[in-house]
């Protein structure tokens, strides 16, 4: 099915390609990781958008879904967008778009790879195995990218590799992602969940694992009324659930459901401390000197499905547990800022909310 998608997606791109030039100053944002658009390429929306004179396409994941509500919007990707996308002088992306495989970019189109997660933490692309068609397609999609920006000036290598791409081609530019905590003042949940009010509130937010049967047990390996006795009526724990993850969550004034809540961004801002398992939210909780305790029940089994680039144990700005008692006592623990700022100092060399800017600067020269 998916390769009937993309030939027909590039019969429509590439006959535009052929017949029309390439118009300035049009951008097309591809958001195959994010429907909201707010992540990095939220971020560069915000410094065009500032700039002026900008002709912009969106494009999300949505636009594939094949359904019958979903009609309009289908043709809309097929017959308009593609029109958009063969002629925009810019292209932004924040994930693998395997359609481009097949499309013939023009050489006056500018793509660039902003990814959707800033630093190295578990490998991605070409560093972790793949089935060789997924492979070969992914090649051919990251043939056609001009720029892969990246956080800091450690992580060049490891973006080069995961997307095939020269190092030289590689920009250390600061992630456009992380410029909203820069710009951005300390969100209030409370006037969404009242329960927070005067609370340490405690954001838990898994990735997802490989089989429907791990990921229906995530919430199953956290006992939420035993964390809840043990730390006491001033904690209360907001769950954020990955869009992968199918699970019923049964809220019960402690334990609370935010998978629906649409920036991901405010949560991370307005919550004290982070628990996560192998999620490069982690980054964010460090870059604002917060606090993250690593849930890491199964780690041995994940490490050996997906790996990280160092040992994890040792790498992580925070410490690993294994079990609700061992996940309150640590919740409670001083901050470990030193091993966070160690941290922070190898993912990110920017702190000052100008990443959008540097990127556009750079792109646009």
């Amino acid at each position: 099915m998916k390769e009937f998608i993309y030939s027909v997606y590039a019969l429509f791109f590439n006959i535009y390609a052929r017949l029309f030039k390439v118009k300035k100053n049009r951008v097309a944002l591809v958001s195959m990781h994010n429907e909201g658009f707010k992540d990095a390429l939220g971020s560069v929306y915000e410094e065009l958008k500032k700039r002026g004179n900008t002709d912009f396409v969106f494009i999300s994941r949505q636009d594939l879904e094949i359904k019958a509500r979903n009609i309009f919007r289908v043709i809309s990707f097929f017959v308009f967008k593609s029109f958009k996308l063969a002629t925009a002088q810019y292209v932004y992306l924040n994930d693998n778009f395997l359609p481009m495989s097949v499309l013939n970019i023009k050489k006056d189109t500018t793509v660039v790879q902003l990814w959707h997660a800033e630093g190295v933490f578990k490998k991605f692309g070409f560093a972790i195995p793949q089935e060789k068609s997924v492979r070969e397609r992914e090649k051919r999609a990251n043939e056609k990218i001009d720029f892969v920006v990246c956080s800091s000036a450690a992580v060049v290598p490891f973006y080069a590799e995961a997307f095939g791409v020269d190092e030289s081609r590689v920009l250390p530019l600061g992630s456009p992602r992380a410029d909203y905590f820069f710009t951005e003042g300390k969100k209030s949940l409370e006037g969404r969940y009242p329960v927070l009010k005067g609370k340490k509130v405690v954001l838990y937010a898994p990735t997802f694992r490989d089989t429907r049967e791990e990921n229906e047990a995530i919430l199953g390996k956290l006992d939420p009324e035993g964390l809840c006795g043990l730390l006491g009526d001033g904690y209360a724990l907001l769950v954020k659930l990955h869009p992968q993850i199918h699970t019923d969550i049964k809220e019960n004034g402690f334990f609370i459901d935010a998978t629906d809540y649409e920036d991901v961004r405010e949560l991370i801002s307005a919550c004290d401390i982070l628990v996560t398992d192998y999620s490069s939210i982690c980054m964010d909780f460090a870059l604002l000197n917060k606090k993250t305790v690593f849930f890491a029940y199964d780690l041995e089994k994940y490490t050996a499905d997906r790996d990280f680039y160092f040992d994890y144990l040792s790498y992580i700005p925070g410490k690993a547990v294994r079990t609700t008692k061992e996940l309150a006592e640590e919740i409670k623990a001083p901050f470990d800022e030193e091993r966070n700022e160690k941290f922070v100092k190898f993912n990110f060399d920017f702190f000052d909310g100008e990443s959008a800017r540097r990127v556009v600067d750079r792109v646009e020269r």
